[in-house]
Parts: C-alpha cells; structure tokens; sequence
C-alpha cells in the first residue's frame, strides 16, 4: 500500500483526524495534494507518521507532518499509590539514551475499554493489581506534532509484584508525595507524562 492509499483508508477509518475548523489550518484532501505531501509516511503496531497537505490562515500552502496512534483508543498514564505513596519505575528509553524516573504508561489497545488500558499496563510493567482507579483527565503530549490525547489515572494498589525486565524496567521506588515533587524540582523526573500525573493528583486531592 502505498502512501496516498494508505492515507486515504485512515481518512475513511478515522475521520475525525481529519476535521477542519474555521479559522484553523486547513488540510486539503484532493489526491494530487496529497500525494505531494506524501499522505500516510510510515506504520507500525504503535504509530503512523502522515504528512499533510494544508493551507494556512494565510492562504499559504504547504505540508504539516503528525504523529497519530494505530488505534483510536487513548493511551494512558497511571501513577500506582501503594499506602498513600507514590510508586516509580526506572525505566531506560531508547529515545533518550537514558534511564529515567517515570510512572507507568502504555499505548492504547484496540478493543479495551479505558480503565481496562489501565489497570493491563500496571500489571504488565510493575505485576501489580488495581485497588481503586482514580481518573485525572486527559493531557496532550504535544500538540506541535503529536495527534493524540492520553489519560491520566491514579491508581490504588496492594504491592508490587514481577517487573517487565524485558521492556527495560529495572527497578521500583516507592516514596512520599512530596519527595516524588521534589524529585521533579531538582530534575531527577523530567518525564512529562510523570509531571502531568503528578499534578494532576495533586489538584484531585490525592498528595496526602
């Protein structure tokens, strides 16, 4: 398939990628466009790379590239509180060449309601199971590039069982609410997934 073909099935799968709104950046959908553009880049099981064909405000045309999920359902962050703590992983991303401090998150599964995202990803990645999941919204990772919304959650847990060595886990650390902010004021957690989950518990009440 081939970018143009690909483009064009997503755009009947999922129109909603493919919404304009007054005033905003228009895509433009003709085949001769979007095949300059170059339409649907690159697909794998996790995400797709699509480049657009668009007219600005301005009336400049040109091309916008994004980053969009495989499926249609939301990936999620939760941040496991065990005894009103706050539990992390050490986690090595490949992105960054680095290990660093994060909570739990994972892309969106087809099929699965959310809240069942949720509490698979806290079993898969730390062998925990969910007490009590506590939804804190959803948060844009970056809307420059980025098509998708993910959702935080909380998540009440009653211990920590067997880690996904294999996805490069190597360790847990459970500590107070605080110590996790301060953990965030003097850099050691940078992860903005981990930032966003952190504050949100913290407006929701649930910092202790």
């Amino acid at each position: 398939m081939n970018g143009v073909e690909g483009y064009e099935r997503l755009r009947a799968e999922r129109p909603e990628l493919f919404r304009n709104e007054p005033g905003g950046i228009e895509i433009l959908t003709d085949p001769a466009a979007v095949a300059g553009a170059g339409g649907l880049l690159y697909r794998d099981p996790y995400v797709m790379l699509v480049r657009d064909a668009v007219r600005f405000p301005d009336g400049r045309e040109g091309t916008y590239i994004r980053s969009i999920g495989t499926t249609p359902e939301p990936g999620c962050v939760v941040l496991p509180l065990l005894d009103g703590q706050v539990v992390l992983i050490e986690h090595f991303r490949h992105a960054t060449r680095s290990w660093r401090w994060e909570v739990p998150r994972g892309f969106g599964t087809r099929g699965l309601a959310d809240a069942e995202n949720a509490a698979k990803e806290l079993r898969e990645e730390i062998g925990a199971e969910v007490l009590e999941l506590v939804p804190l919204g959803a948060v844009h990772p970056d809307t420059g590039v980025m098509g998708d919304r993910v959702l935080l959650y909380a998540a009440r847990i009653g211990g920590i069982g067997r880690l996904a060595v294999g996805e490069g886990i190597r360790s847990t650390r459970t500590v107070p609410f605080a110590e996790a902010e301060e953990m965030v004021l003097d850099g050691r957690i940078t992860d903005g997934f981990t930032l966003a989950a952190l504050f949100r518990a913290r407006l929701a009440g649930l910092a202790g």
